[in-house]
């Protein structure tokens, strides 16, 4: 394409195909009426090459689809299985979405440009394949403000509303449409291996684990590949679990179709953050059960990565399988203080003055109610101010244990309020596109969240 800036960064790799056929199909993506753009992510197109694009070329790369060069020829929809609140089903896949393209990243790592909102596809079943603004909007300020408190996410790169009217139940309707590009390390999911071992297809299950370790892990092989590679998704997938609680975060829905094998945190649906802590609160209406309410985050990522096991059974044996799944725990606590120490400012001087803080915290945030964000905000360097009572007594000792960051306090966000994300303001942002069109609160939003963002970074904790 002589109109394509081919930047040097810019380096496709379709390595979906070596999979062949059996994993996608290819689909023709919807036919928009209009296409605005309303949030290109310029930061994430920048690691692949992609940010030299003018508004014109990203249009009809990420709304109207035209391939990318040296890129997949045609989108293709993957076809997976999963439980969906632990009733498997096996009639679902990409209904909405489609992989895009796939690139390397500078480190080599392969990268993947997904969609939701393109359109219908096989799976699709009775749905439209559309998006709403709105979910894309939220989706958007999900990923930000995940991103921006360590958890591994994917990312949104681009939002383009699309001018149709959606019909929905669950919100009023006709609403505004939208389709959205995410970028992140693969749509592999559970739910890929479900299906296989629903088919029992062992020679394909097997080839998707050889390119899962060599295409997204680039590791090689050990005399036991399926074991070696169940292990990284328990350690990643654990890893996620402790970032979401550190982040006070409720995904909302985490069934096996919505946990990728990279252990990145994707599909953002009825998602919420807790605005103080409490095990017990949910993200979505018909959770009735509270199966993924927030304290037990944990445990249903554990769950799901045993329903990997079962999958793997069919070329694996159970002891190897069972050793590295009972890992999870160890996992999740070694995980749990990066996140922590970085939204604090903080350095820990031995292995367990991480998970000791962690447990002063959730005490006194249970215990007291006091907002989440607030605290982090008012503790990081690792002081808290006057107005915590006795019952941060023990978090302002375990507080000492650890060592601030140099210059912990001197970014300009301290200067302000803490940065948010709970359900009253996504709903005010969404209002102020629905009820005037006016997008100056969404990018407001995205501004203070990214200074937040630059604020923690001078507190990573390698």
């Amino acid at each position: 394409m002589a109109d394509f800036p081919q930047a040097p960064s810019y380096r496709p790799d379709p390595a979906i195909l070596k999979l062949g056929d059996a994993f996608y199909d290819p689909v023709t993506a919807a036919d928009f009426p209009q296409t605005i753009l309303r949030f290109r992510n310029d930061r994430a197109a920048a690691e692949i090459g992609l940010d030299p694009l003018d508004d014109n070329a990203w249009l009809r790369h990420f709304a109207r689809f035209e391939p990318l060069p040296g890129n997949l020829p045609e989108p293709l929809a993957l076809r997976y299985h999963g439980h969906q609140f632990r009733v498997y089903n096996p009639e679902i896949g990409d209904g909405r979405g489609f992989t895009f393209a796939q690139m390397r990243r500078g480190d080599g790592a392969l990268l993947e440009l997904g969609t939701k909102g393109s359109g219908q596809t096989p799976y699709s079943r009775f749905g439209d394949g559309r998006l709403t603004l709105k979910g894309g909007v939220r989706e958007v300020l999900a990923t930000e403000m995940l991103e921006a408190l360590g958890v591994e996410t994917s990312r949104s790169l681009s939002l383009v509303e699309t001018g149709e009217a959606l019909q929905r139940n669950d919100e009023p309707s006709p609403t505004r449409s939208a389709v959205l590009v995410r970028m992140s390390r693969s749509h592999i999911r559970i739910g890929t291996f479900q299906r296989l071992a629903y088919f029992g297809d062992a020679a394909n299950m097997r080839r998707l684990v050889d390119w899962c370790l060599a295409e997204l892990f680039g590791v090689e092989p050990e005399q036991d590949p399926v074991a070696q590679f169940f292990g990284l998704v328990v350690a990643r997938t654990a890893r996620l679990a402790a970032g979401y609680m550190a982040a006070g975060f409720v995904h909302g829905v985490l069934n096996t179709d919505n946990i990728n094998v990279t252990g990145e945190s994707f599909d953002y649906g009825p998602w919420r953050f807790a605005p103080a802590f409490d095990p017990a609160f949910t993200a979505a209406y018909f959770d009735h059960a509270g199966l993924y309410a927030f304290g037990r985050q944990p445990d249903a990522i554990l769950w799901n990565c045993a329903q990997l096991a079962v999958s793997l059974r069919l070329i694996s044996d159970a002891p190897p399988l069972i050793a590295r799944l009972e890992q999870f725990e160890a996992q999740y606590r070694l995980s749990y203080p990066a996140p922590l120490l970085r939204r604090l400012g903080l350095r820990a001087r031995d292995g367990e003055a991480g998970w000791r803080l962690k447990d002063a915290v959730d005490d006194a945030l249970l215990a007291t109610q006091w907002p989440i964000d607030r605290f982090f905000f008012d503790g990081f360097g690792g002081t808290l101010p006057a107005g915590y009572g006795p019952e941060w007594d023990r978090v302002r000792d375990t507080l000492a244990e650890h060592d601030p960051v140099p210059g912990a306090r001197t970014p300009p966000y301290f200067a302000g309020e803490p940065c948010s994300m709970l359900i009253d303001e996504v709903e005010a942002i969404w209002s102020a596109i629905d009820r005037d069109d006016d997008w100056g609160p969404f990018h407001a939003k995205i501004a203070a969240i990214r200074q937040m963002r630059e604020a923690l970074d001078t507190a990573k904790v390698e």
